[in-house]
């Protein structure tokens, strides 16, 4: 069984689509203003017709109701045919070229009393082509008349052939000429377009600057053109966020498993000697700090993922929060200092509790005594949470940069002992997806050891009892 298969219609660019709905609609247009243009003339045309059979034919009216008809019937010209009949349809006086026997009008087209406007037969009237004849009423009531008056329509065709084959000469022409017109100037239109594009080929194959040309003029492509170059702007500084996120996660990533590596070559080449629950203890905590450091880059990424969407809302009490996370820590070194009563905020449980939970911990990590976790409120339209140590602290200069991922000051600390350089940047994601805000100062400015405290501003609600 044959099938016939019927390929796509090719598509036209741009350029010519453009140009066809342009031509189109001169076309359409051009047709539309000529027919009312023809229609219009010969209208006008009728009109004066119409208008001087009438003025000849009141004329006429005029003289048969003073009993003073001339013979022949004067016309000027030469291009009219008068007739005057009685109501029997004879013939009583007729202009010199008029038929005088035989009326330009029939018994069945003839209403005697009425004003008429028919198209008849040039040869009715001895005239080449149509004829417009007019009919008035004239005479006495005693004797009735009516007077035809006959005027070719030869001239008034004539023009209006003329008029539509110009018309339909010129129109094309005109539309053409429009046409080639209309396509360079929508070709140079389209240029800073087909600029756009052959830059944003050369980027896609890297052969060149990440930037793509921008038009002198102040339009909408101008306007487009910077938009796509804040894109590309951004796209590449997020490239480079990711690159060396992704160059600092695998450094991370890499140092305890070639701690674990080294390990186990060294525990294989002592055979017998080897000290295996050292070797335990040590393997199990590179594995707790690799699964740690894994937990934290999957955290970032679902934060990086969600960071369009709003963080989860609801209701939590800030002093039960603090009481379950104190308890996993023993007192001393973590004291807890509570409210009188219950300070609600906004927010979702899970991850306002990481991020307690990371405060206290990088605290503990660099306190020298102790560590106080305090809650209070409220501070305008915030409830605050505040982590004080007494260790060495921060500078003010490195402050903004320890939320950095991958950020810690001190180098030549075992990176065993420390972290990741994650904990702070969790912290200052999971606060602000929560509408709040995280900041560190000096617990006790001025000090050989000023400490380091940690303040959360999160949105006060009202109590849920209350509403």
């Amino acid at each position: 069984m044959s099938r016939w298969v019927r390929g796509p219609l090719p598509r036209l660019g741009l350029r010519a689509r453009l140009l066809a709905l342009g031509v189109l609609g001169l076309a359409v247009g051009f047709a539309f203003g000529g027919t009312l243009l023809v229609g219009a003339l010969g209208w006008t045309l009728q009109r004066s017709v119409d208008e001087e059979a009438l003025r000849t034919a009141d004329a006429v009216a005029l003289l048969t109701a003073e009993d003073a008809l001339p013979d022949p019937l004067p016309v000027a010209g030469g291009q009219l045919r008068v007739q005057v009949v009685d109501v029997q349809g004879r013939i009583r006086a007729a202009s010199i070229d008029a038929d005088r026997l035989v009326p330009m009008l029939g018994p069945d087209e003839l209403r005697p009393g009425q004003r008429q406007r028919l198209v008849v037969d040039g040869r009715r009237a001895g005239m080449p082509g149509p004829v417009r004849v007019v009919t008035v009423p004239a005479g006495t009531p005693q004797e009735p008349r009516t007077v035809l008056v006959a005027k070719s329509l030869t001239d008034v065709r004539h023009s209006l052939r003329v008029v539509r084959n110009l018309l339909l000469v010129g129109f094309p022409l005109l539309v053409a000429g429009l046409g080639v017109v209309a396509w360079r100037v929508v070709g140079a239109t389209l240029r800073p377009v087909e600029q756009l594009r052959s830059g944003a080929a050369e980027i896609t194959g890297r052969a060149g600057a990440e930037r793509l040309p921008v038009p002198a003029g102040q339009d909408e492509i101008h306007r487009l053109a910077v938009t796509l170059n804040d894109m590309l702007d951004r796209l590449a500084a997020s490239r480079d966020r990711q690159r060396a996120f992704v160059a600092d996660a695998a450094h991370e990533l890499r140092s305890p498993l070639t701690n674990m590596r080294t390990e186990l070559e060294v525990a294989r080449r002592l055979g017998d000697d080897t000290d295996w629950p050292a070797v335990a203890d040590d393997l199990l905590a590179d594995t707790e700090r690799l699964s740690r450091l894994v937990d934290d880059l999957l955290l970032l990424a679902r934060l990086d993922e969600q960071d369009a969407r709003p963080a989860p809302v609801g209701p939590v009490e800030l002093g039960e929060l603090a009481r379950a996370v104190a308890a996993r820590y023993p007192s001393p070194p973590l004291r807890l200092t509570l409210p009188d009563g219950p300070l609600w905020v906004e927010g979702d449980a899970g991850e306002l509790r990481r991020v307690l939970v990371n405060l206290v911990d990088n605290a503990l990590r660099h306190a020298r005594t102790g560590v106080e976790l305090a809650v209070s409120g409220p501070d305008g339209a915030y409830h605050l949470v505040t982590v004080t140590d007494d260790g060495p602290g921060v500078p003010a200069a490195d402050r903004e940069r320890v939320f950095a991922r991958f950020t810690r000051l001190d180098d030549a600390r075992a990176r065993d002992a420390g972290g990741a350089g994650l904990g702070l940047a969790i912290v200052r994601e999971l606060v602000r997806r929560a509408g709040g805000a995280v900041e560190l100062a000096d617990a006790t400015p001025g000090a050989a050891a000023p400490g380091l405290r940690a303040t959360v501003r999160l949105p006060a609600l009202a109590e849920p009892d209350a509403e």
